[in-house]
């Protein structure tokens, strides 16, 4: 007498994605703000930590030009770290904004409506765009 097999699968969204694949790519999610959130402090805590805790200076100021433009390039790039992990925390909200409220959406390509593809997802999971789409935007940005 054959026997069936009783394994349950996991129903797929429109998307392809099943619910198990939704909450792994919900916690990927997640412990990506955490760790930008994290670094956005320590960025926060070097921004206003004063020169003079940093170098153990008595006064704020370089007093020799050199000290000063390295001083302010450290700065510059500091910033410039901060703000890029600021627009990558975004990238990361807008994406888990898009699961809590469309989880049967989510995975979708937003140009073509293609999906976007669990592998993709898994590496990229605030990727709005499929593979084509994505090449199309860039080809469209190096013009």
């Amino acid at each position: 007498m054959p026997t069936k097999s009783t394994k349950v699968k996991a129903k797929a969204s429109p998307s392809g994605l099943n619910k198990k694949q939704l909450t792994h790519l919900e916690k990927r999610l997640l412990e990506e703000r955490a760790r930008v959130i994290k670094e956005l402090g320590h960025y926060g805590e070097s921004f206003n930590s004063s020169l003079q805790a940093s170098d153990g200076d008595l006064s704020s100021y370089s007093f020799h030009m050199a000290d000063q433009g390295t001083d302010a390039m450290e700065r510059e790039k500091q910033f410039l770290f901060a703000s890029q992990e600021g627009r990558y925390l975004w990238h990361v909200n807008e994406a888990l904004r898009r699961l809590y409220k469309a989880p049967e959406k989510f995975g979708r390509c937003e140009q073509c409506g293609e999906s976007i593809g669990f592998d993709r997802l898994d590496a990229l999971p605030h990727a709005r765009l499929c593979i084509k789409c994505k090449a199309r935007e860039e080809d469209g940005k190096r013009r």
